[in-house]
């Protein structure tokens, strides 16, 4: 069967009813990074769970990052990844400083990838504001871009 394509390519985000659905890179690049990171944790070599879009809280409304690495020991999310193109890059950082420093949800590092320049920004918690350009994780001791 041939299907066409109803929409076209150039729009990068669909809105419908149901909210905004992300761009089929962006969905890719998150896939990417589950599937990399769930078997190391299904093997006990990482002790965080690597989640999409979940709410950091449970019984009220919090941010939903794109993918966030969960501690069941402690309750908390570690880590939370934000994946972007060059137009919501800026806004994605912020969003991650002010979801490490300025809220109690226990996240201590954090990072924010654009699929579109394959640039890796990172934050931890206590930076001041300063991101790194690296993919490396000091928690799971990791390079994240390595699944991609």
């Amino acid at each position: 069967m041939n299907y066409s394509n109803p929409i076209p390519q150039k729009f990068s985000v669909m809105e419908d009813d149901m909210g905004v659905n992300a761009p089929r890179y962006h969905q890719s690049t998150i896939a990417k990074l589950i599937g990399g990171l769930y078997p190391l944790y299904r093997a006990g070599t990482i002790t965080l769970e690597p989640l999409p879009e979940m709410m950091l809280t449970e019984g009220y409304s919090s941010p939903t990052p794109d993918l966030i690495l969960y501690d069941y020991t402690e309750e908390q999310t570690r880590i939370v990844i934000e994946v972007c193109q060059t137009n919501g890059q800026k806004n994605d950082l912020k969003k991650v400083i002010w979801m490490i420093e300025d809220n109690e949800y226990g996240i201590l590092e954090g990072f924010v990838y654009n699929y579109k320049t394959h640039v890796w920004l990172r934050y931890r918690k206590g930076d001041g504001g300063l991101t790194t350009e690296s993919s490396f994780s000091e928690i799971l001791q990791l390079d994240l871009n390595a699944f991609l």
